[in-house]
């Protein structure tokens, strides 16, 4: 039975998603997870350039979605259910394009992702596992002549390494943080080595270091915070998605593992506590699954209390994700610590995926202080 009655539209996509991620993530993923030591799946996030997954959240009419929250869950759950580290690209310019949108940047969207000629040119970089109001930007923006020169630097820019344009913010003499749009092949670009992360390897990431670097204001000097709140009021139910479905692959990948590992003269799925251990894994997964989609559907129609209802989602879901991959391990005993096995990186995964938009406490504490403001979480 279905969870919600999904359109014409989104059915097919989500089947495409399906028919994308077996195809071209399963093969590969270990190999893929050795990253920053191996080259960065260029030829990989092309694919899904193709295949429209980085316009889903660019306005209707440059081709984007018409449902783009249900749109983007449905991708990145199926996606993330196979390999996450592409779930993480994908966020992250989605991402970006909703704080281009939120800032009154439609015209900038056109030029920048919607008639971009290369795939350097139609992925954005942006620090998504970092909401800057949590700390002192390191980057500070300075007026020159008729513009903005930056300097300092800006850890975990994912695609900082791949994409030709970053979105980044700055401290600026209006106060607070704004958001500036940089070449990243300019001079006075210094781009790091690859950073290695917890989970999500195969998304490339990189520190960046930038020297009186010319960059374009983005929406109005100062309001940088409150764009970034805005868009993650819409995307973090699509980041309780890709959680979602690192928990649905976890749950796989156990169940397949116990039917086939003998065990005492008998298949381990046939023991009690194997079984109960499944059960709890497949529950969770469900109703995560369950809570993705109403909060999506909640976004996109508008309904009263979407934005706590969003982010309540990605609280909670994202917590789920590292309870289920951890039974996940255990199902498969020692090899669940294998690489071979997969399991040990949707766990890493499902840790990683915690840090978008911001540290988990940091997000608890904005939730509830919404709340006591007034706000009603039972709308």
């Amino acid at each position: 039975m279905a969870v919600l009655e999904l359109s014409e539209e989104l059915r097919l996509l989500d089947g495409m998603a399906r028919d994308f991620a077996l195809n071209e993530l399963v093969e590969g993923r270990e190999e893929r997870d050795h990253y920053p030591f191996a080259p960065p799946s260029e030829d990989l996030l092309a694919k899904a350039r193709e295949v429209g997954f980085f316009t889903i959240f660019l306005p209707e009419k440059m081709g984007g979605a018409a449902e783009p929250v249900q749109a983007l869950c449905l991708v990145l759950e199926e996606v993330c259910r196979e390999d996450a580290s592409l779930g993480g690209a994908i966020f992250t310019v989605a991402l970006a394009q909703e704080l281009l949108r939120q800032a009154g940047s439609e015209k900038a969207l056109m030029r920048a992702f919607a008639q971009a000629a290369s795939l350097r040119e139609a992925l954005p970089a942006f620090p998504s596992f970092h909401n800057p109001g949590d700390t002192a930007p390191l980057l500070v923006a300075e007026r020159g002549g008729r513009g903005y020169r930056l300097t300092g630097s800006v850890e975990y820019v994912v695609l900082g390494n791949v994409a030709g344009k970053a979105l980044l913010p700055a401290a600026s003499a209006a106060g607070g943080w704004s958001l500036f749009t940089v070449d990243l092949e300019g001079e006075g670009v210094r781009v790091s080595e690859p950073v290695l992360s917890l989970g999500l390897h195969a998304c490339p990431a990189v520190d960046l270091r930038l020297e009186g670097v010319p960059g374009t204001l983005v929406g109005e000097e100062g309001k940088g915070q409150l764009y970034f709140e805005a868009a993650a009021d819409r995307l973090s139910a699509a980041s309780a998605a890709c959680s979602c479905g690192v928990m649905k692959g976890s749950f796989d990948a156990a169940l397949e593992y116990a039917r086939q590992r003998m065990q005492g003269g008998r298949e381990i799925v046939n023991w009690s506590e194997v079984r109960m251990i499944l059960s709890s894994m497949a529950v969770r997964a469900k109703a995560a699954e369950m809570l993705v989609r109403r909060a999506a559907a909640a976004v996109d129609g508008g309904e009263p209390g979407w934005e706590l209802a969003s982010r309540a989602a990605a609280l909670l879901v994202q917590e789920m994700a590292v309870e289920v991959t951890c039974d996940g391990i255990q199902i498969l005993g020692g090899n669940g610590y294998m690489q071979d096995y997969g399991q040990e990186k949707r766990f890493r995964d499902a840790q990683q995926l915690q840090a978008l938009l911001g540290m988990v406490p940091m997000r608890r504490l904005r939730y509830i202080r919404r709340v006591v403001d007034g706000e009603s979480p039972w709308s």
